[in-house]
């Protein structure tokens, strides 16, 4: 698919950088403190396909277990865990955590691993296991092109398996990430936040076809948006995007917020079939409670896969107790 490149505009001419770096350091929702001073501005210098590749390997050590300050510098012979320019990924953050210190929400989990909001435990997979045993997490973060990145990250279930801080275990880490990887794009090519979109599209034939729907399959889908599609499932797809044009669209808002459900609430139309099948109904209606997105963008990947191909499997987890007391509205 088409759009405006943001190729033209580098993050070097950001008026924040200019001059004299002044530094200020602010809480951000991980308990981490972050500067807007030298470190980020070095940052901003880098090219548009460094900028973004750096985005998608940010946050490696999350996949390894691995506090921000023990961080490696390097995995698999590349830099990771650097700075993300624009301030995308506190950005991101404000998305799907609440600002200022964090506080542990789920007595007993202190782990990096992800609880599901669908069935209320861990979230670990046998391709998470698969993926430490067989060479780590390489194929995330070794290619060199942020596309290939970008399709990489939409398309794999491992980094699911983990959240975005262990104070909040409902987010994901996979979406952290391709969230922060579709509001850098945004910035880039000129759009400020309160410009942006989510974007509901049918997922195309690819992934409704029983294709193999896997990142090169992505690279070459119509509807996969380079770095601005944040979720394809075989029922649906969404983007974050300032240039929504005529597709069903609602506001993100005036400043990053755990927002989700109130954005997905504006929709003017999405492609589930609420009308006709009770397992979009259910679908939605927790959509329509969950605020933070990463843990919401998780929760639609973990049903979709669930019950997509199974309209009566929603009605036998509830009789099962599976699902009896829906998703907790704090998320």
């Amino acid at each position: 698919m088409t759009r405006e490149s943001s190729s033209a505009q580098t993050d070097g001419d950001d008026p924040a950088c200019a001059g004299l770096r002044r530094r200020s350091t602010r809480v951000v929702p991980d308990g981490g403190r972050v500067s807007r001073g030298a470190d980020e501005c070095q940052a901003d210098d880098l090219s548009a396909g460094d900028a973004l590749v750096a985005a998608y390997r940010h946050d490696v050590h999350k996949l390894r277990g691995r506090r921000h300050d023990a961080a490696a510098d390097e995995y698999a012979g590349v830099a990771v865990n650097e700075t993300v320019p624009r301030g995308a990924d506190q950005d991101a953050a404000l998305l799907s955590r609440p600002r200022g210190e964090p506080e542990q929400t789920v007595d007993n989990h202190a782990s990096p691993y992800r609880l599901s909001l669908l069935t209320g435990e861990t979230a670990v997979t046998r391709e998470r296991i698969r993926a430490a045993t067989g060479g780590g997490f390489q194929a995330l973060v070794t290619p060199t092109d942020s596309e290939e990145l970008h399709a990489r990250w939409l398309t794999s279930d491992v980094p699911n398996a983990f959240n975005e801080a262990v104070y909040y275990p409902y987010t994901s880490a996979k979406y952290h990430t391709l969230l922060v990887g579709a509001l850098l794009d945004n910035y880039r090519a000129g759009h400020a936040f309160d410009d942006l979109f989510l974007v509901a599209t049918t997922p195309g034939e690819a992934a409704t076809t029983g294709g193999s729907v896997d990142a090169s399959a992505a690279l070459t889908a119509d509807v996969v948006e380079p770095h601005r599609t944040v979720l394809w499932t075989p029922e649906i797809a969404l983007h974050v995007t300032g240039a929504p044009g005529d597709r069903p669209a609602a506001r993100l808002g005036a400043v990053p917020a755990r927002s989700f459900a109130d954005v997905w609430s504006r929709l003017p139309a999405h492609p589930l079939d609420v009308d006709g099948q009770r397992r979009w109904r259910v679908l939605d209606a927790q959509l329509r409670r969950v605020r933070s997105w990463s843990a919401a963008l998780a929760f639609v990947e973990e049903f979709v896969a669930a019950f997509g191909a199974d309209p009566e499997g929603v009605e036998q987890s509830r009789r099962g107790g599976r699902e009896s007391s829906g998703v907790d509205s704090a998320w």
